[in-house]
């Protein structure tokens, strides 16, 4: 078993210093919504299978991520408040070798 340490910050602006399990298969969404990071409902509606958006975040560290898939991309390019730097956390898994994350959670659409 191996925790990774992540910062995120949340939509109210507050950066928050999590220990992140990599041992229970959990992706980013996840862990923001086991630490209640997000209002309840507000993130993850989808249940994680990268067709709402709700749980876009901006990257803000130079933490390499797996290569975007087709279908993030696509919901991406239909999200509101989209950055250079954003991503889904629902498709960022917690592997060890995300440690030192350091994410923004998007505002709510």
């Amino acid at each position: 078993m191996q925790d990774i340490n992540i910062k995120i910050t949340d939509r109210n602006g507050v950066k928050h210093d999590i220990v992140a399990p990599t041992d229970m298969a959990m992706n980013l969404m996840e862990v923001v919504r086991s630490y209640e990071l997000a209002e309840e409902g507000t993130i993850g509606i989808c249940g994680g299978m990268a067709m709402c958006a709700s749980c876009q975040c901006y990257v803000n560290s130079d933490t390499e991520l797996p290569a975007m898939t087709d279908d993030e991309d696509a919901m991406l390019a239909e999200a509101f408040d989209v950055e250079d730097n954003s991503r889904l956390g629902c498709q960022i898994q917690m592997t060890p070798e995300m440690e030192g994350l350091e994410v923004t959670l998007a505002p709510e659409s």
